[in-house]
């Protein structure tokens, strides 16, 4: 399976990954460079595929990459994985998430996107 380094070593970049798909699970739209974003999207459909099973290993499965916390007190990722998105997605056959071009960034001129979930609330 190809995918892209990012000039990260392999736990820096596993751990961007862990964090970034936490984020998309929480606020369902999150803002990122569109490397990062396709790299992102594969994970993050794998993950809502396992969490419609909706089983408990499904659900320990999820819980070994994606993080628990919850900055704002809300509920965690994988409590809101398994009881908002994975309903809301369970007649769909995939494709759960949407890439929207923004352009470039300020500062390196980096393509910038929004990474989100379809049919948010």
């Amino acid at each position: 399976m190809a995918y892209q380094k990012l000039s990260r070593d392999s736990s820096a970049r596993k751990a961007l990954f862990r964090d970034l798909t936490t984020d998309l699970f929480l606020y369902e739209r999150i803002q990122t460079t569109e490397a990062k974003a396709k790299e992102i999207r594969s994970i993050a459909e794998k993950l809502i595929t396992l969490a419609k099973r909706g089983d408990l290993h499904a659900r320990r499965q999820v819980a070994a990459f994606v993080r628990r916390e919850s900055l704002d007190g809300g509920p965690d990722a994988i409590q809101k994985l398994f009881s908002e998105l994975a309903p809301r997605y369970a007649e769909r056959p995939g494709g759960y998430t949407r890439i929207l071009k923004l352009g470039p960034r300020r500062g390196d001129s980096a393509p910038m996107v929004f990474l989100e979930l379809v049919d948010r609330v």
